[in-house]
């Protein structure tokens, strides 16, 4: 059942990758568009978002901070690989854990089907994202009542690495913000920490004097190499691994 938070991904009827299959696939509150270069059986990709997240809710069965805090936090040492994966991205962004939940998933979900042996593999999970492919690709960049960047995107180089690539906003979703950022986008080589950098970033833009120190925050996380911030009429970015387009 869709709750009064559930926004539909109209952005996703925007995707346009002939070349590659495609399976939307929803366990509770977790709904994932997946692109591969062959098809994915859809019951093995269920299969693999539910255990994923029973390792979280399990965990949050045993320590309901993990769930409600703003803050790093520790976790036991015999904790689920996803739940560790979470708590360091939390611990390098400063914010809570659950900041990085959907790029968790999104990630730890992509790399399992790089072990299986896909080439080219794309997991959307609410607009953050893991991808893998070889060869160029445009990101675009949705910041809702702008009309100024509308059609803006970023074109992402074949990277030897995977990429993530997540996005934070006080405009759009339902997600917790502190900030005002229309859009603060990053690019990371794990896409739990691009998505824990996306909120601390968004979290640090009140106006546009704020620009400017809360992309130097997320010029300072290592791991992160890219950073679009927009603020109503205002942008800032930094990195070299990608371009604009419009």
């Amino acid at each position: 059942m869709k709750t009064d938070k559930f926004q539909r991904r109209f952005y996703r009827d925007q995707v346009s990758a002939k070349d590659l299959f495609k399976l939307t696939v929803s366990v509770k509150e977790t709904d994932v568009t997946i692109l591969s270069n062959k098809p994915i059986d859809k019951d093995c990709a269920v299969k693999q978002i539910t255990f994923y997240r029973n390792q979280i809710e399990s965990y949050i069965d045993k320590d309901r901070r993990f769930l409600v805090s703003l803050k790093p936090l520790a976790v036991e040492l015999n904790a689920p690989p996803i739940v560790k994966k979470m708590a360091a991205a939390a611990r390098s962004a400063g914010v809570g854990p659950m900041a990085a939940v959907a790029g968790a998933i999104a990630e730890c979900l992509g790399r399992e089907f790089l072990r299986q042996g896909f080439k080219d593999i794309i997991i959307e999970n609410g607009g953050d994202i893991f991808l893998k492919l070889s060869r160029p690709c445009k990101v675009s960049i949705y910041t809702g009542r702008s009309k100024l960047w509308k059609g803006l995107g970023i074109k992402i180089l074949p990277q030897k690495r995977p990429v993530g690539i997540c996005t934070s906003s006080s405009t759009i979703g339902h997600s917790l913000s502190f900030g005002r950022a229309d859009s603060a986008v990053i690019l990371a080589k794990d896409a739990a920490l691009a998505d824990a950098v996306a909120t601390a970033t968004c979290n640090r833009v009140q106006d546009k004097k704020s620009l400017a120190p809360a992309l130097e925050f997320a010029r300072s996380v290592g791991g992160v190499f890219g950073a679009v911030i927009i603020f109503k009429n205002n942008l800032a970015s930094f990195g070299e691994e990608f371009e604009f387009l419009k």
